[in-house]
């Protein structure tokens, strides 16, 4: 387990003084301080969060899981919690758990989850990766270095499904009718895969910025197959893209060579157009940002879609 000190617990604990003592409490109500960090430079450690290694036996590949558990799950011996995946955890993992916790800090916005962050594979760069793991045809982008790997969604979410969410589920108090996946860019294009191709895996999807235009918008011809052969798609759908990723040629801020908006307003068109009775979606594009700044944004608003916390 990895141990330490969390500005945003540190942050937490402060602004909860400020309130006591605004509301005439006694300073000793505070939450207690946190451990501090080990100095003389060794790596900054965040507090309540694992890190299992959880290899691939079919390809081979080693991939670990970060865990970060809420608050209560100590105290609550009783209670099972909602799990949120998310792709990219090395970016991914951190903004989310500190996102979580901070729109708790002076009342309950989210409820609580178990969040699990899917790492690129041991030995690999993030580009590799993912470049690999969630594409789901060959034919990548001309841009991509030559030696470049597309094309394996379909085997990487087997690997989830069948080693990362039995890991999850026998080691955690989890509640799987609420298993939820969160994916960026590439992350959301695996997202989007698995919710065409098995979408009971997860029952809430926030798909941020996704990458429609893989493929000559392969995507769109998988959303077109699914709806051939299904009358329901049980899910709900959290969709966000910014507005700069459009193009607008003369304006900096806007996309180069991809019409990200018009593609995910298209796929919302047509995924609302099936009237699938048991979908729920919610799609928004975010003004004043681009596909490298949305992401906190867009998590903070997938959250509060997928996980808002119960009426007391």
């Amino acid at each position: 387990m990895i141990k330490g000190l969390l500005c945003a617990a540190l942050a937490g604990t402060v602004l909860a003084s400020c309130s006591d003592v605004a509301n005439g409490q006694a300073a000793a109500s505070a939450a207690p301080s946190v451990a501090a960090q080990r100095g003389e430079g060794l790596p900054y450690e965040m507090s309540d969060t694992e890190v299992w290694d959880v290899p691939d036996p079919v390809s081979g590949r080693d991939y670990q899981l970060f865990v970060a558990l809420p608050q209560s799950y100590g105290t609550q011996p009783q209670r099972r919690y909602p799990v949120l995946y998310v792709t990219d955890a090395d970016y991914a993992f951190p903004v989310i758990r500190q996102i979580a916790r901070r729109l708790n800090i002076e009342r309950a916005t989210l409820d609580e989850f178990i969040l699990v962050g899917l790492s690129y594979a041991k030995g690999e760069g993030g580009a590799q990766s993912r470049r690999r793991d969630y594409t789901p045809t060959p034919n990548g982008p001309s841009t991509a270095p030559r030696d470049s790997v597309h094309g394996k969604s379909v085997a990487y979410t087997a690997y989830v499904r069948d080693q990362v969410l039995p890991f999850v589920a026998g080691r955690y108090r989890t509640d799987e009718s609420r298993r939820l996946f969160l994916g960026h860019s590439y992350g959301a294009l695996l997202g989007a895969e698995i919710l065409f191709s098995e979408p009971r895996l997860f029952s809430g999807y926030i798909l941020g910025s996704p990458s429609f235009w893989y493929d000559r918008h392969h995507m769109a011809a998988r959303e077109k197959a699914y709806a051939a052969t299904h009358n329901d798609l049980p899910a709900r759908v959290y969709m966000y893209i910014g507005e700069y990723e459009e193009m607008r040629p003369g304006d900096p801020r806007y996309a180069k060579d991809v019409n990200m908006v018009t593609d995910t307003r298209n796929m919302d068109q047509a995924l609302r157009s099936r009237k699938y009775p048991s979908l729920r979606m919610e799609v928004e594009v975010l003004n004043d940002e681009d596909h490298f700044t949305i992401a906190p944004r867009g998590f903070t608003r997938g959250l509060k879609y997928l996980l808002p916390a119960k009426a007391q």
